[in-house]
C-alpha cells in the first residue's frame, strides 16, 4: 500500500511508524506539516492510498481528509482528546493509559476509532514514556489500523461516550499556569509529577536565582534536605532542589529569553547556572545504592555473579565530553573487576545519540569543543574494542542514532529490543562520524550495505538490523522483559563452554585486523575528515548544530524522506481508489 505520513516533525514516533510501515513492505512517503498548502502539494503529488499523522500539531485541511482517509495517532485512550494527553494522565498518576488511532474529521481527536491499545504506565518522564510504552502502543494500533483498512472489511467505531470501554475525555491544553510548583508546600512526589510531565517539552517555568528557567527532568532524592526550594547540592550536571518533604534532582535548564532577545537552549542545570552555583557543593553519587534508596546518577555499575552491569542514563541519550570520560573510567573499573561479561547501556530509553550538539554549541569555542568531545567518547570505543580479556554486550533498551549506534558497536554483542529505533548514519548534520565506524560497521554489515545505511539517512528497525548483521540479537516485551531476558542471556555467554574459545577469537580477529590496518589508522582517517566538518567555515556543520540546538523550523521536508518529491508517483488511473470509510457506512460493496 501507498502510504503518506504527515507529520509535525521527523521525531523518534514519526521514525518508528516509518521504519516499521516500510519494513512491511509498503511504499512509504513523508511530509511534513509545513502548512496547509504543502501538506496539499504532498497529497497531490503521491496520490496514497492512506495517510496517517503519527505526531501531528495542527489539524489536516478539510479538503485533504474529506476526500482521502487520513488517521490520526492520538496518545491516549479511546475518547481521550486534545494536545496535553501525556502531561495530564503523568500529572494525574494514572496507571494506565493508551493509544488510539482515529479517522480525521471536523472535530479534533472525535474521528471513527480504527484501533485502541493500553499500556501500564511505567511512572517516569513524559518523554522516555512517549519513547517506550507510547511508542510501542502506537505500533501495534497503526499496525492493527493498516491491516484492517487494507482489508477493505472493516467498518470504524464511532466515538460513543456512553460506552464503559471509552475511559478518555477532552481535556484542555496544559499551560504554564497548571505547571507551576509552589515549593513552601508541595511534596516531593507532586513536584516530581510535574517535572516529568513537562520533560522534554515545555518544561516548567520557575525562578533560579531571580532569573526565570525552565526546568526539565525531575529524579527522587530521599536523603538530603534543606530549606524547600533552595539548591542543595549538584551532580553529574544536574541540581538538587529541596521541598517541603525532601528533594528532588533537576538535570536540565532553559533560561527563558528577555521578549526581543536571542533565543536560548536547554543545557545541563550547573552549565545553565554557572557562578550562580558558587558555594552549592558537589554531592557525588553513591557508587551503589541499597534496597529503596533513591538518588541520581548517571552512571552505575553492579554485578550479578560473573556478569558486570554498567549502566548509564543521560538526558535526551547526548554524551558530551565529560559524560566519555567519567563513561570510560566505569568501563575501565568494570574491565578490572573479575567478571567474564560486561553489559554495557540503560536500563530503559536512549542508549545514546552521540555527542552534545547542545553542550557544543555552548562553549567559548564549539569548535575546539566537538574536537575534545569526538576524541572522548572515541577513547570509550577504543577501550571496548581492544578489550580481549572480557566479552562486551552492548544492551540497546532504546533509540541509539550516529555516534551513539556506532558506540554500541564496539561491543562484542549487540543486543536490541524490539521496540527501539536505529539511525545509523552521521550526514544530516554535516559529519564524516567517527567512533572507528568505518572498521566496526562494514566489519559488521559489509563494504556496501554499510555505504547504503549512511548514506540513505533512514531508520532502521531491530528485524532490519537483524537481517543485515547490524546488532546480534532482538529482544520481544516492553523494558522490564529486555531487562530480564538481557540478564538471562548474558549468564547463558558466562557458562557458554565456547567462552573461552569465543576470547580468542576476538584476540585473533583484533591482531589480524592491526596487521591489515591498525586502528589507529581508521581513527587518524575519520578524524581527518572530523577536523575539517568541525573547523572549515564552509562545511555545513555548524550551521546544522545551531538549527538543531535552537529547533528552527524546516524550510521544506528533506528529500529523503519525501520520496514523493524526488520521485514524483502522480496518479495512477489503474490503480483502484479507496474508498472513504466510515462508521455507519457498509465496510464493502
Amino acid at each position: 500500500m501507498r502510504i503518506l505520513l504527515i507529520a509535525s516533525a521527523y521525531n523518534s514516533m514519526t521514525q518508528r511508524v516509518h521504519a516499521e510501515l516500510a519494513d512491511r513492505g509498503h511504499e512509504v512517503s513523508v511530509e511534513l506539516a509545513l502548512g496547509d498548502e504543502v501538506m496539499r502539494d504532498g497529497v497531490r503529488r503521491y496520490d496514497p492510498d492512506l495517510i496517517i499523522a503519527p505526531m501531528l500539531t495542527r489539524a489536516i485541511p478539510e479538503d485533504i481528509w474529506s476526500a482521502r482517509p487520513c488517521f490520526i495517532v492520538h496518545p491516549g485512550p479511546m475518547g481521550d482528546r486534545g494536545p496535553s494527553s501525556l502531561d495530564w494522565a503523568i500529572m494525574g498518576g494514572a496507571e494506565r493509559w493508551g493509544v488510539t488511532v482515529l479517522q480525521a474529521n471536523a472535530e479534533m481527536d472525535a474521528g471513527d476509532i480504527w484501533a485502541s491499545t493500553q499500556f501500564a504506565m511505567p511512572g517516569d518522564s513524559k518523554s522516555s514514556t512517549y519513547r517506550t510504552e507510547v511508542a510501542d502502543a502506537a505500533v501495534e494500533a497503526v499496525l492493527l489500523a493498516v491491516t484492517r483498512f487494507a482489508d477493505g472489511r472493516y467498518r470504524p467505531e464511532p466515538l460513543d461516550y456512553r460506552r464503559t470501554d471509552v475511559t478518555g475525555q477532552l481535556r484542555p491544553p496544559c499551560r504554564q499556569p497548571d505547571r507551576g510548583i509552589d515549593w513552601l508546600t508541595e511534596p516531593a512526589e507532586a513536584v516530581l509529577a510535574k517535572l516529568r510531565a513537562a520533560d522534554s517539552s515545555p518544561g516548567v517555568l520557575d525562578v533560579l536565582g531571580g532569573t526565570e528557567y525552565y526546568l526539565f527532568g525531575g529524579h527522587p532524592e530521599d536523603e538530603l534536605r534543606g530549606r524547600p526550594g533552595t539548591i542543595l547540592a549538584h551532580r553529574d550536571g544536574a541540581i538538587c532542589r529541596a521541598t517541603v518533604d525532601g528533594a528532588v534532582w533537576i538535570p536540565q535548564l532553559r533560561r527563558r529569553p528577555a521578549p526581543g532577545s536571542p533565543k536560548t537552549f536547554k543545557l545541563p542545570a550547573t552549565l545553565a547556572l554557572g557562578s550562580a552555583l558558587d558555594g552549592v557543593p558537589e554531592v557525588p553519587a553513591p557508587p551503589t545504592l541499597p534496597p529503596g534508596r533513591r538518588t541520581y546518577r548517571q552512571i552505575s555499575y553492579r554485578e550479578s555473579g560473573e556478569v558486570g552491569y554498567l549502566e548509564f542514563s543521560f538526558p535526551g541519550g547526548a554524551m558530551s565530553t565529560g559524560q566519555c570520560r567519567s563513561l570510560l573510567a566505569a568501563y575501565r573499573h568494570a574491565q578490572a573487576r573479575p567478571v567474564k561479561v560486561i553489559v554495557f547501556g540503560p536500563s530503559r530509553d536512549f542508549f545514546g545519540n552521540g555527542i552534545h550538539l547542545n553542550v557544543i554549541q555552548a562553549a567559548a569555542d564549539p569548535a575546539a569543543e566537538s574536537w575534545r568531545n569526538i576524541n572522548a567518547i572515541d577513547d570509550l570505543v577504543h577501550a571496548i574494542l581492544t578489550n580481549t580479556g572480557q566479552l562486551t554486550v552492548a544492551a540497546l533498551a532504546g533509540n541509539a542514532a550516529a555516534g551513539g549506534l556506532m558506540l554500541a558497536l564496539a561491543a562484542d554483542q549487540a543486543w536490541c529490543r524490539s521496540g527501539a529505533v536505529l539511525n545509523p548514519h552521521y550526514r544530516l548534520m554535516g559529519l564524516h562520524g567517527s567512533e572507528y565506524w568505518t572498521y566496526t560497521l562494514p566489519r559488521r554489515v559489509g563494504a556496501s550495505e554499510a555505504a547504503r545505511l549512511t548514506e540513505a539517512c533512514l531508520p532502521v528497525t531491530p528485524d532490519a538490523a537483524l537481517r543485515s548483521g547490524l546488532v546480534d540479537h532482538v529482544i520481544a516485551g516492553d523494558s522490564a522483559a529486555f531487562r530480564a531476558q538481557v540478564a538471562a542471556l548474558a549468564e547463558y555467554l558466562v557458562r557458554n563452554p565456547a567462552y573461552p574459545a569465543l576470547l580468542a577469537a576476538k584476540e585473533r580477529q583484533l591482531a589480524a585486523a592491526e596487521q591489515n590496518r591498525p586502528l589507529a589508522a581508521y581513527r587518524a582517517a575519520e578524524l581527518a575528515v572530523m577536523a575539517r566538518n568541525f573547523s572549515d567555515p564552509h562545511e555545513p556543520y555548524a550551521g546544522l548544530r545551531r538549527a538543531f540546538v535552537y529547533k528552527e523550523k524546516p524550510s521544506h521536508t528533506p528529500l529523503h524522506l519525501a520520496r514523493h518529491r524526488t520521485h514524483p508517483q502522480g496518479p495512477q488511473p489503474s490503480r483502484p481508489a479507496r474508498r472513504l470509510v466510515r462508521a455507519g457506512q457498509p465496510a464493502a460493496d
